[in-house]
């Protein structure tokens, strides 16, 4: 009878030792890891050099207003960050354009221009106005500075001080003398053949006008754009040409977004974005000749596939005729850039608007013509790390000299560098393999590419140099995790942000070269943070039904036994990594998933099909069907837990936020019994609803791809619910908006579903700001999987 009442003693003085205040995986709270960065630390941002690459600038710990503040430390080392002073962040320089020799940099701040020198750091002020002076750049020869003011652009000379205006761009329409009508013309006329006196005056007076006319200084020729809205305008380095962007407004009806809890105590009502499908804005590029005083709009129709319909309208072709593969006109684009050289050639992207097809090519500004370099074309769409972003950049495009122009693109299946000689159209790859090329910044020299890049594997980020004719990638950092590195002017530094899986951003200071010692310049974490051993999660692959490797994090308990419950993490965004090591941006849920372990259960975090880091394959994956491979992959990794861990299958439950949430209900609605519950934050349920530029490149709009949204979209499926669901929603939030969710509901409702809650955040948009908020939610999706998964 004593050895049971041993080991049940042994076993209590077991948890109480690990219970005390030595062992640091006791005293997790959701209240405490739910206070963020006030719980973690606040850790440096926006990491940027002085210019004389003697201090390095970031953004780091707040002050009593709860505002972040900036901070300086010397980049020699062994001294402490200080916070920079009210006057010393006021004479701070922003960033700005150099001329060709770098001894000089014009910078607007503030909606005003100066003019700094490198060697000095002196300032001079060159504007102070209530107007708004934007985007300065040196001319070619670096004795004028162009700049944009009013929707115009002017050049200030340097060495006379004395502004010109260079364009003369009016909203509107030229005002005309209205022409007489027929009868008074034609008294008109007869009263001139009538009375030579009145001949005589007229004449005269024509003669005057004239002459006043010849006294006039030359003004910029005026350019009226009616209705359009003008931006983008640039001048080539020698002034001569100015090109522009006009986009015409469509109708596009707005969504709203009712705010309840407000300062007035009154309803607020927000603008928000129209929906997937609405009209889209017409866009067009135009060139302003100074010398020839004249203006004209770039030609696109000579592209490659231009006129190509895409692929899936073959599928709703109806009728006896055959199916026409060619549009009556060209497809819509958008025109980024150009990017000049020296030599004062220009380069542009052009993208259609169904994100289908991208084109490099150089822009012939005398004529308004496009000479076609490169053609990328996805039946999916069109993306990738430096191919396509969201404001209007031409992703990665520069010249190497007058001949070679460099882009990414995603040819081989992944982002790579490449150049493209303009004069023969030969194109060669500077990197090849299977990762991605990430970030690209040309040396100042021109002698190599400094590169980000996932080269060690799709789990590490590294920084690396490459001379510009190719060749083996030059590794400067070693340790594994993430390096967001920012190269000092002199370039032989660099100041590094970086992680690793359970560490949390510290600055580093590193010298430009392979093997270097990196020296950490900042302690950010609190004493509450760093009192708990965080887990590095391992990451595995595992097998889907059709043969994928499947990237994962997995978290288990130290003492996992056959049989216990588990929980799959589904990452928002859709095209976002979260397996890798480095410090997650869902820095809330990997705390929470150690306070899960500890709890007794294995958690799964799932780069599913559609996330980022494994090429144009993986990220297209999900073309046309949200909801298909992208949710295979947690049902497979529900499978996977059961059968290669021991994970009891009628003990695993699911969750995650906005594209998590989506997936949530999908596994929900359409897969009954494999999860025994589900959590779905911020979550769309039906894409129709969602905006256009995201949900378009995936599924087509609603009207032109019907098939692909009701297959992809929850609130179809939601019948097919069987298990327990909790529903947590903003009721602010402007992307995924509350809308969503109430519709979902009112379906649920109808189908007599009684397994399902809804939690509302009165004051919480799409990201949550209060850690009240955060908390609430997250105490419901633990008191959720305690109840249904225990």
């Amino acid at each position: 009878m004593q050895k049971p009442f041993l080991t049940i003693l042994l076993l209590v003085l077991s948890l109480s030792l690990i219970a005390q205040p030595g062992n640091n995986r006791s005293s997790l709270t959701i209240e405490q890891i739910m206070q963020g960065e006030a719980f973690v630390g606040h850790l440096p941002e926006d990491i940027r050099w002085s210019e004389d690459s003697r201090t390095i600038l970031f953004s780091w710990k707040p002050g009593e207003d709860g505002q972040r503040r900036l901070y300086k430390v010397a980049a020699a080392g062994n001294s402490e960050p200080r916070l920079l002073t009210l006057e010393e962040e006021k004479a701070l320089p922003e960033e700005g354009d150099y001329n060709r020799d770098r001894s000089m940099k014009v910078y607007e701040k503030n909606g005003d221009l100066f003019l700094l020198e490198s060697s000095t750091a002196k300032t001079k002020q060159l504007t102070n106005t209530v107007g708004e002076e934007r985007s300065p750049q040196f001319s070619s020869d670096g004795a004028r500075i162009v700049y944009t003011f009013d929707n115009n652009l002017y050049v200030w000379d340097k060495a006379s001080g004395a502004t010109e205006q260079l364009t003369d761009f009016r909203k509107g329409s030229k005002k005309e003398e209205p022409a007489l009508p027929e009868y008074q013309q034609w008294l008109k006329e007869d009263q001139l053949r009538l009375f030579e006196v009145l001949r005589e005056r007229k004449a005269k007076e024509e003669q005057r006008k004239a002459h006043r006319e010849a006294l006039k200084p030359h003004r910029p020729l005026e350019i009226y754009y009616g209705k359009k809205r003008l931006s983008n305008l640039q001048a080539s380095p020698d002034l001569r040409f100015v090109t522009f962007r006009l986009a015409k407004d469509e109708d596009a009806k707005n969504t709203s977004v009712p705010e309840f809890v407000t300062e007035s105590g009154y309803l607020d009502e927000q603008r928000a974005r129209p929906k997937v499908g609405s009209p889209r804005d017409a866009y067009e590029m135009g060139i302003y000749d100074r010398q020839r005083d004249t203006f004209y709009m770039v030609d696109t129709k000579n592209l490659e596939g231009i006129y190509a319909k895409p692929a899936f309208l073959y599928e709703y072709h109806t009728g006896s005729e055959p199916f026409n593969p060619e549009y009556d006109n060209p497809k819509p684009t958008v025109i980024l850039g150009p990017v000049f050289s020296e030599g004062g050639q220009a380069a542009v992207v052009v993208r259609s608007q169904d994100n289908k097809d991208r084109w490099t090519a150089a822009l012939n500004l005398e004529q308004g013509t496009l000479n076609q370099l490169d053609w990328q074309h996805d039946e999916a769409w069109i993306g990738g790390p430096g191919i396509v972003r969201w404001d209007f950049s031409t992703g990665t495009l520069g010249w190497l000299n007058e001949e070679l122009l460099y882009y990414q693109s995603e040819a081989t299946g992944f982002s790579h560098l490449y150049t493209v000689n303009v004069r023969t159209g030969g194109k060669q790859a500077l990197t090849n393999g299977a990762y991605e090329v990430l970030d690209v910044q040309l040396s100042r020299d021109k002698r190599f590419f400094y590169l980000t890049a996932n080269a060690e594997g799709p789990q590490e980020q590294h920084f690396y140099r490459l001379p510009v004719s190719g060749g083996q990638l030059e590794k400067i950092s070693a340790r594994p995790g993430r390096y967001e590195a920012s190269l000092s002017p002199d370039e032989r530094s660099l100041a590094v942000r970086y992680s690793y899986s359970n560490q949390p951003w510290e600055l580093y200071l590193l010298e430009n070269k392979p093997g270097a010692k990196m020296e950490r310049l900042t302690e950010s974490t609190t004493e509450a943070f760093n009192s708990y051993s965080w887990r590095e999660p391992q990451i595995i692959n595992f097998k889907a039904r059709d043969g994928a490797k499947v990237p994962a994090r997995l978290y288990r308990p130290e003492d996992a036994r056959p049989g216990g419950p588990a929980v799959i993490f589904v990452h928002g965004a859709g095209y976002l990594q979260n397996v890798h090591k480095w410090w997650s941006s869902y820095y809330r849920e990997y705390m929470f998933h150690n306070l899960l372990v500890d709890n007794g259960y294995t958690v799964l975090d799932i780069d599913y099909r559609g996330s980022a880091g494994y090429g144009r394959n993986w990220r297209t994956a999900i073309y046309r069907h949200m909801g298909g491979k992208d949710l295979d992959d947690q049902v497979d990794g529900a499978q996977y837990l059961a059968e290669e861990l021991g994970v009891d299958p009628q003990r695993i439950g699911i969750y995650g936020g906005s594209y998590g949430g989506f997936i949530t209900l999908m596994g929900l609605f359409t897969s009954p019994g494999t999860f025994k519950a589900g959590a779905a934050l911020r979550s769309v349920t039906d894409w129709a609803h969602y905006n256009h530029g995201y949900t378009s490149d995936i599924l087509n709009t609603p009207v032109e791809d019907s098939l692909a949204y009701r297959r992809s979209s929850p609130i179809y499926f939601a019948e097919g619910l069987q298990d327990r669901l909790l529903i947590l929603h903003g009721m602010v939030d402007d992307n995924v908006q509350f809308q969503d969710v109430v519709r979902l509901a009112q379906r649920l409702i109808e189908l007599g579903k009684d397994n399902w809650e809804f939690a509302v955040f009165p004051v919480e948009k799409h990201g949550f700001v209060e850690p009240s908020s955060w908390a609430d939610e997250y105490k419901r999706i633990f008191k959720l999987f305690e109840e249904e998964l225990k």
